[in-house]
């Protein structure tokens, strides 16, 4: 980042706050740029070969504009919060509008999901990879083969829009946890509802699960780290993100049941 002091930073803001300053923002720019590189870094874990690195950054600044023109400074958060979240939405939003992922792979993903969901259902519980797989008619060799080959989806899953829909529209996504105060109360109480039935949702799962989640999104470890805490190899984390990832979007389809 470009180095600046707090209170320089702090002015740069006033001036592009008071004035829409172009040469401001363009120094705001140039100072959070490598939040974007970070973050596309991040997305970019387990996606094919055929997805560039450089096509995120370039989809991520996107995101890192439009945070840069909407940050209150007002706000009790810090930019860089902020503006990572917003800068993965435009990440993901552009994955979702090329249709990247293959037509096989999403008709895998579907059926394990609706395995998940159907033994959620029925046991009460998370079900075990053992019951997934014989409700799948497979081994759980098989299962865990499954699972590596749609990781990558689950790395864009966790941050796809709950209820359908653009994220412009209102809608809640998973890994969005910061309100916007220019929200309305409807909006801002769905928010808080959305966030309440995730953590719920987070709280039922594994042990691994859970450690696998917390450290990725909110401690800011690669897999291959995550690795080296649990004792795996960072393709056994990324089977555990994705089984993590079905669980949850299954918990959570299970409670907008509930509430219809």
């Amino acid at each position: 980042m470009e180095e600046l002091n707090s209170e320089e930073l702090f002015a740069l803001w006033s001036e592009f706050k008071d004035s829409h300053s172009k040469s401001a923002k363009d120094r705001l720019l140039i100072h959070y740029a490598p939040l974007v590189k970070f973050v596309a870094g991040r997305v970019a874990v387990g996606l094919p070969q055929s997805i560039d690195q450089a096509d995120l950054v370039s989809y991520g600044m996107f995101g890192l504009i439009d945070a840069i023109d909407k940050f209150d400074l007002d706000r009790k958060i810090k930019f860089e919060t902020y503006a990572i979240s917003r800068i993965k939405g435009a990440i993901i939003d552009e994955l979702r509008a090329i249709d990247w992922v293959p037509r096989s792979v999403r008709a895998k993903a579907r059926v394990v999901e609706k395995a998940y969901q159907k033994l959620e259902a029925k046991l009460l519980r998370t079900p075990t990879d053992k019951e997934v797989a014989e409700e799948l008619g497979i081994s759980e060799k098989e299962l865990q083969s499954i699972y590596s080959r749609i990781s990558f989806i689950g790395v864009v899953a966790f941050d796809e829009v709950i209820s359908g829909g653009d994220k412009g529209d209102g809608s809640v996504s998973i890994g969005d946890t910061i309100a916007d105060k220019r929200a309305s109360s409807t909006n801002s109480f769905e928010r808080e509802e959305t966030k309440q039935i995730l953590a719920q949702a987070i709280n039922k799962l594994g042990d691994r699960e859970k450690v696998v989640l917390a450290l990725y999104y909110f401690e800011g470890f690669t897999l291959a780290e995550i690795g080296d805490v649990l004792g795996v190899t960072e393709s056994r984390v990324c089977q555990i993100h994705t089984k993590a990832v079905m669980q949850l979007k299954s918990k959570l389809a299970e409670s907008e049941r509930e509430l219809i």
